[in-house]
């Protein structure tokens, strides 16, 4: 293992399950793969989502880990206040980064706004 633990964002998950090879040479050996419980939430809201996406998604799920928002999570509910406040990003976001940063992660994203997140390791696709 090389030591690489990454969070994935919702677009990335939606780019992975599509068989972007770029994410997927970023995880191959990662140590970690996590996501947030935020990212479950707006995949499966998608509209248009078939029964074959929600499977994938399904088996997706069984190899990352998912980090819930509970009160045990005390450092992402605080940091996302923080970045909320500090950079003005949506909540969905900003609790992203959080467990991004809590989970000691670089975050895959194509999403631009996380590069003005100082305290985040961004590795764009």
């Amino acid at each position: 293992m090389n030591g690489d633990r990454f969070l994935l964002d919702t677009n990335a998950i939606v780019a992975l399950l599509d068989g972007n090879s770029t994410i997927n040479s970023l995880i191959i050996g990662a140590d970690w793969v996590g996501i947030s419980i935020i990212s479950v939430i707006e995949y499966i809201s998608f509209s248009n989502l078939s029964t074959d996406d929600l499977t994938l998604m399904n088996s997706f799920l069984k190899r990352v880990e998912v980090i819930d928002l509970t009160i045990d999570n005390l450092e992402i509910l605080l940091d996302t206040s923080k970045l909320r406040i500090l950079y003005k990003l949506k909540l969905p976001d900003a609790i992203i980064a959080a467990t991004s940063m809590a989970n000691n992660a670089g975050l895959i994203t194509a999403d631009k706004g996380f590069n003005k997140v100082k305290e985040l390791k961004v590795f764009s696709f």
